[in-house]
Protein backbone atom coordinates (compact mmCIF):
# COMPACT_ATOMS: atom_id res chain seq x y z
CA UNK A 1 0.00 0.00 0.00
CA UNK A 2 2.79 2.27 1.03
CA UNK A 3 4.60 1.16 -2.32
CA UNK A 4 1.67 2.13 -4.24
CA UNK A 5 1.47 5.81 -3.18
CA UNK A 6 5.03 6.04 -3.21
CA UNK A 7 5.05 4.88 -6.94
CA UNK A 8 2.49 7.38 -7.58
CA UNK A 9 4.26 10.58 -5.76
CA UNK A 10 7.37 9.82 -7.61
CA UNK A 11 5.19 9.17 -10.40
CA UNK A 12 3.18 12.99 -10.31
CA UNK A 13 7.51 14.42 -9.31
CA UNK A 14 8.71 13.21 -12.53
CA UNK A 15 5.71 14.05 -14.62
CA UNK A 16 6.23 17.81 -13.52
CA UNK A 17 10.42 17.67 -14.42
CA UNK A 18 9.55 16.04 -17.65
CA UNK A 19 7.42 18.62 -18.48
CA UNK A 20 9.62 21.49 -17.97
CA UNK A 21 12.07 20.14 -20.77
CA UNK A 22 9.03 21.13 -23.11
CA UNK A 23 8.99 24.50 -21.26
CA UNK A 24 12.72 25.31 -21.18
CA UNK A 25 12.31 24.60 -25.07
CA UNK A 26 9.67 27.02 -25.50
CA UNK A 27 11.63 29.65 -23.59
CA UNK A 28 14.70 29.14 -25.66
CA UNK A 29 12.52 29.39 -28.90
CA UNK A 30 11.84 32.55 -27.97
CA UNK A 31 15.16 34.02 -26.81
CA UNK A 32 16.76 33.05 -30.10
CA UNK A 33 14.22 33.96 -32.29
CA UNK A 34 14.69 37.57 -30.40
CA UNK A 35 18.46 37.06 -30.55
CA UNK A 36 18.13 36.13 -34.35
CA UNK A 37 16.02 39.11 -34.92
CA UNK A 38 18.22 41.54 -33.48
CA UNK A 39 21.45 40.21 -35.27
CA UNK A 40 19.60 40.75 -38.75
CA UNK A 41 18.11 44.21 -37.71
CA UNK A 42 21.52 45.03 -37.01
CA UNK A 43 22.97 43.48 -40.68
CA UNK A 44 20.56 44.55 -42.51
CA UNK A 45 21.80 48.45 -41.05
CA UNK A 46 25.35 47.25 -42.44
CA UNK A 47 23.68 45.83 -45.67
CA UNK A 48 21.84 49.57 -45.80
CA UNK A 49 25.00 51.59 -45.35
CA UNK A 50 27.13 49.19 -48.12
CA UNK A 51 24.16 49.39 -50.62
CA UNK A 52 24.97 53.29 -50.13
CA UNK A 53 28.52 53.01 -51.22
CA UNK A 54 27.36 50.35 -53.64
CA UNK A 55 28.65 47.40 -51.87
CA UNK A 56 27.65 44.30 -51.01
CA UNK A 57 27.79 43.32 -46.97
CA UNK A 58 30.72 40.80 -47.90
CA UNK A 59 32.47 43.77 -49.99
CA UNK A 60 31.98 46.13 -47.02
CA UNK A 61 33.35 43.41 -44.54
CA UNK A 62 36.08 42.76 -46.66
CA UNK A 63 37.03 46.34 -46.75
CA UNK A 64 36.74 46.95 -43.16
CA UNK A 65 38.81 43.33 -42.41
CA UNK A 66 41.45 45.64 -44.57
CA UNK A 67 41.46 48.76 -43.08
CA UNK A 68 44.45 50.15 -41.53
CA UNK A 69 42.90 51.31 -38.09
CA UNK A 70 42.26 48.31 -35.72
CA UNK A 71 38.95 49.63 -34.92
CA UNK A 72 37.95 49.23 -38.04
CA UNK A 73 39.69 45.23 -38.56
CA UNK A 74 38.02 44.22 -35.13
CA UNK A 75 34.53 45.51 -36.59
CA UNK A 76 34.85 44.10 -39.70
CA UNK A 77 35.54 40.37 -37.91
CA UNK A 78 32.94 40.90 -35.58
CA UNK A 79 30.26 41.84 -38.21
CA UNK A 80 31.37 38.54 -40.26
CA UNK A 81 30.90 36.47 -36.81
CA UNK A 82 27.78 37.71 -35.75
CA UNK A 83 26.74 37.06 -39.72
CA UNK A 84 27.53 33.58 -39.65
CA UNK A 85 25.83 33.38 -35.99
CA UNK A 86 22.58 34.93 -37.86
CA UNK A 87 22.78 32.25 -40.61
CA UNK A 88 22.92 29.54 -37.85
CA UNK A 89 20.21 30.86 -35.57
CA UNK A 90 18.03 31.09 -38.42
CA UNK A 91 18.34 27.74 -39.42
CA UNK A 92 17.80 26.51 -36.13
CA UNK A 93 14.34 28.69 -35.92
CA UNK A 94 13.43 26.94 -39.50
CA UNK A 95 14.28 23.42 -37.26
CA UNK A 96 12.25 24.45 -34.87
CA UNK A 97 9.59 25.35 -36.97
CA UNK A 98 9.39 22.34 -39.05
CA UNK A 99 9.71 19.75 -36.06
CA UNK A 100 7.38 18.10 -34.74
CA UNK A 101 6.44 18.56 -30.58
CA UNK A 102 8.91 15.73 -29.48
CA UNK A 103 11.47 16.25 -32.19
CA UNK A 104 12.14 19.90 -31.18
CA UNK A 105 13.57 18.81 -27.95
CA UNK A 106 16.29 16.80 -30.27
CA UNK A 107 16.68 20.00 -32.24
CA UNK A 108 17.47 22.29 -28.83
CA UNK A 109 19.69 19.13 -27.70
CA UNK A 110 21.62 18.52 -31.13
CA UNK A 111 22.23 22.63 -32.14
CA UNK A 112 21.52 24.92 -29.74
CA UNK A 113 23.42 28.33 -29.10
CA UNK A 114 25.48 28.26 -26.04
CA UNK A 115 24.96 31.74 -24.73
CA UNK A 116 21.27 32.04 -25.31
CA UNK A 117 20.69 28.54 -23.94
CA UNK A 118 22.97 30.19 -20.81
CA UNK A 119 20.30 33.07 -20.56
CA UNK A 120 17.74 31.75 -21.29
CA UNK A 121 18.33 28.71 -18.15
CA UNK A 122 19.12 32.03 -15.73
CA UNK A 123 15.93 33.55 -16.60
CA UNK A 124 14.08 30.13 -16.63
CA UNK A 125 11.05 29.92 -14.60
CA UNK A 126 8.99 26.63 -14.49
CA UNK A 127 5.75 26.38 -15.53
CA UNK A 128 3.20 23.71 -16.31
CA UNK A 129 2.93 23.34 -20.66
CA UNK A 130 -0.45 21.94 -21.65
CA UNK A 131 0.76 22.03 -24.84
CA UNK A 132 0.80 18.17 -26.42
CA UNK A 133 4.50 17.84 -25.92
CA UNK A 134 4.17 19.11 -22.41
CA UNK A 135 1.41 16.33 -21.87
CA UNK A 136 3.05 13.52 -23.35
CA UNK A 137 6.75 14.57 -21.47
CA UNK A 138 4.33 14.75 -18.06
CA UNK A 139 3.25 11.55 -19.14
CA UNK A 140 6.30 9.91 -19.65
CA UNK A 141 7.73 11.03 -16.86
CA UNK A 142 4.46 9.98 -14.35
CA UNK A 143 5.52 6.29 -16.07
CA UNK A 144 8.84 6.61 -15.82
CA UNK A 145 8.57 7.43 -11.89
CA UNK A 146 5.58 4.55 -11.22
CA UNK A 147 6.45 2.21 -13.47
CA UNK A 148 10.35 2.45 -11.86
CA UNK A 149 9.00 2.15 -8.42
CA UNK A 150 6.64 -0.68 -9.16
CA UNK A 151 9.08 -2.61 -10.52
CA UNK A 152 11.97 -2.07 -7.53
CA UNK A 153 8.68 -3.36 -5.13
CA UNK A 154 7.83 -6.21 -7.04
CA UNK A 155 11.38 -7.41 -7.67
CA UNK A 156 12.25 -6.88 -3.76
CA UNK A 157 9.05 -9.20 -3.55
CA UNK A 158 10.10 -12.03 -5.55
CA UNK A 159 14.07 -11.82 -3.44
CA UNK A 160 12.55 -11.39 -0.34
CA UNK A 161 12.73 -15.00 1.83
CA UNK A 162 9.20 -17.23 2.09
CA UNK A 163 8.28 -17.74 5.52
CA UNK A 164 7.52 -21.47 5.58
CA UNK A 165 4.90 -23.02 6.70
CA UNK A 166 6.21 -25.87 9.64
CA UNK A 167 3.14 -28.57 10.35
Amino acid sequence: MILRRLAFCLGLALAFVASQGAEYAQQYRQRLGGAADELNRMLADFDVDSARLGLTREQGVARLLSNADELARARGERLREDSARAARLSRQLAAFETAGPIARLVVLARDFDGPIAARAWAAYEPAAPVTGEGLALAGFGFLTGWGALRFLGAVRRRAAPRSRVRA
